[in-house]
């Protein structure tokens, strides 16, 4: 069961909340399915319900709620996560967070690319935090 010192890097520089969420919620995951992948897929869930992934951090969302098809469909969907960003967002809020990481281009992009450009931006700076 992961401890603060053994939190993914990204949610070492979020809030407290969202490091509660993902501990809570991955101790009772490891209690009813066994240490291992589903239990850190389905914290990561629950964090994504609350929280948006914005660079190498997850900040909380304006509107709790799933953030993308595969959150709203279940495990079982063939929808595509957005890795942490909140895909059901407005279009106004996604061009705010491009503008925030500084992506080319965004003022002509539709929706879905501007979620495409935040989820590779999100990439980008979380490897560079890294190392």
């Amino acid at each position: 069961m992961p401890g603060r010192d053994e939190l993914p890097e990204t949610l070492k520089r979020s809030p407290k909340k969202a490091q509660d969420t993902f501990v809570k919620t991955h101790d009772s995951a490891v209690d009813q399915y066994g240490e291992g992948e589903r239990a850190h897929r389905t914290a990561f869930s629950a964090v994504k319900h609350s929280f948006e992934k914005v660079g190498d951090h997850w900040e909380a969302k304006e509107k709790k709620g799933p953030s993308d098809a595969k959150a709203a469909g279940g495990r079982d969907t063939k929808a595509k996560t957005a890795e942490g960003v909140d895909a059901n967002a407005s279009k106004e809020h996604l061009l705010g967070l491009a503008r925030r990481l500084d992506i080319a281009g965004r003022s002509t992009m539709t929706k879905p690319e501007l979620v495409e450009a935040i989820r590779k931006a999100n990439a980008r700076e979380s490897r560079r935090a890294r190392g």
